[in-house]
């Protein structure tokens, strides 16, 4: 839970770089609260849980890629290829 609070608390920084396991804890909490909400919105009916969620990790989601490619030694152009 430490990496994915570290990566909201940066949420907006796109220079440096993000560690292995910075990258990969964040991307496997936004997977789980992803599916935990899928679930809680298909009982309760709504589709607005998962949407929130998405948008409120959309930065801090672009910026720990971004860091991550610059640890990799790659520039973040390269991110627009997973876009």
């Amino acid at each position: 839970m430490e990496w994915f609070l570290k990566v909201l608390r940066q949420y907006a920084d796109f220079v440096g770089r993000a560690r292995r396991a910075e990258y990969w804890m964040f991307m496997l909490v936004s997977l789980i609260v992803s599916i935990v909400l899928a679930i809680v919105q298909a009982v309760v009916g709504t589709g607005l849980l998962d949407l929130l969620y998405s948008v409120a990790v959309l930065v801090p989601g672009l910026a720990v890629g971004v860091r991550r490619l610059h640890d990799t030694g790659r520039s973040a152009w390269w991110l627009l290829i997973a876009l």
